[in-house]
């Protein structure tokens, strides 16, 4: 149970896997070697949303073989664990930090960037880790903004939440709360009129969802969104750059326009993360630029979201931009927000 009445349940992966095209038993297999690997998990909600073996749902949420061929990727390419000044609170900007509350999630996500702790017992939080987490931060005068984040926060009970956001409010240097979930997309219905009632209480509250496909656009997740816009709560949207899943200009154009039709604003597209078990996700950045250049003037501003690479080594953010960065070979030559210049590969490994 999460909240009230509001009960979690799975999909029983791989063998409860129906679609019309019956699995093969080599794919059963696959599925069952990655999930002993990289846990697999799915809600029936999310699941229903699956059309057909290898569709954008499917991609996102079903374990593929090729999880397993990825051998060359880091499992923390942003040096998440050195950034970390307490175990669960990851600091790489002076005015904000994440503090890690939850590594459990509705739905494993076969990209996910903490493919190395989510759904296993490795990096599952502690009540001592989030304490300490919390005093450095009262202990921190710079930090203003605080993002919750996980696995999904909103994994846990309306109480636990609250407490943790309690203890947040009370450190006066602190302004800003972020949670980011992907709860409103994956299990809808845990965004319910008593767990908005209570986030109110704590505003300012931002929320940041994460919508890839516009076939995750539903009347469930569109009234979960609406629920938490009526309770005054900013709801933005951080798309990651999936090939197979939204990578062309029509796929995002669809989605981003969508988004806002149910109030949710279109915010980041990530360039997938070199994570360790999805470089199959990957494209390249001039992929992700044609996109951009696709959506610019073709639809509202307020569409548009900035195109973002979350630079390895902990390096920070870079917004790019079309004929902006400038290219050195198979790679890009980025300057971070400290003025740092780095060189990014442009082009996935074949």
């Amino acid at each position: 149970m999460i909240s009230g009445s509001v009960k979690l349940e799975y999909v029983k992966c791989p063998r409860a896997l129906i679609t019309e095209e019956p699995l093969d038993s080599r794919r059963i297999a696959g599925i069952l070697d990655v999930g002993k690997v990289y846990p697999a998990r799915v809600t029936p909600y999310y699941f229903s949303l699956v059309k057909e073996m290898d569709d954008p749902v499917w991609r996102q949420c079903i374990p593929d073989r090729r999880e397993l061929d990825d051998d060359h990727q880091s499992p923390d390419p942003l040096s998440e664990a050195s950034l970390s000044p307490v175990p669960g609170f990851i600091r790489r900007y002076p005015d904000r930090g994440v503090l890690i509350v939850s590594n459990r999630c509705p739905v494993y996500c076969r990209f996910c960037m903490r493919k190395r702790h989510v759904g296993g017992e490795s990096g599952t939080p502690s009540g001592d880790s989030v304490e300490a987490a919390l005093r450095f931060i009262a202990a921190t005068p710079s930090i203003r903004d605080v993002i919750l984040s996980g696995g999904d926060p909103l994994m846990l009970d309306d109480s636990s939440l609250a407490g943790i956001l309690e203890r947040i409010r009370s450190i006066s240097h602190v302004s800003v709360i972020r949670i980011g979930t992907r709860v409103p997309v994956t299990f809808p219905e845990r965004i319910t009129t008593e767990l908005c009632d209570m986030l109110k209480r704590f505003h300012p509250v931002y929320v940041n969802t994460h919508f890839n496909h516009s076939a995750e656009i539903t009347a469930e997740s569109s009234k979960a969104c609406a629920l938490l816009a009526d309770a005054g709560i900013p709801v933005g949207n951080q798309s990651v750059l999936l090939r197979g899943v939204n990578d062309s200009p029509e796929a995002m154009k669809e989605l981003v326009t969508s988004l806002l039709g149910i109030r949710v604003r279109p915010y980041y597209l990530h360039h997938m993360d070199m994570v360790r078990g999805t470089s199959h996700f990957r494209t390249s950045v001039e992929s992700g630029l044609e996109i951009i250049r696709g959506l610019r003037g073709h639809c509202s501003g307020l569409a548009v979201p900035q195109y973002v690479i979350d630079l390895p080594g902990g390096k920070g953010k870079v917004p790019i931009l079309p004929d902006a960065a400038e290219r050195r070979g198979d790679n890009l030559l980025l300057t971070t927000f400290r003025g740092e210049r780095i060189l990014y590969p442009a082009t996935p490994p074949e």
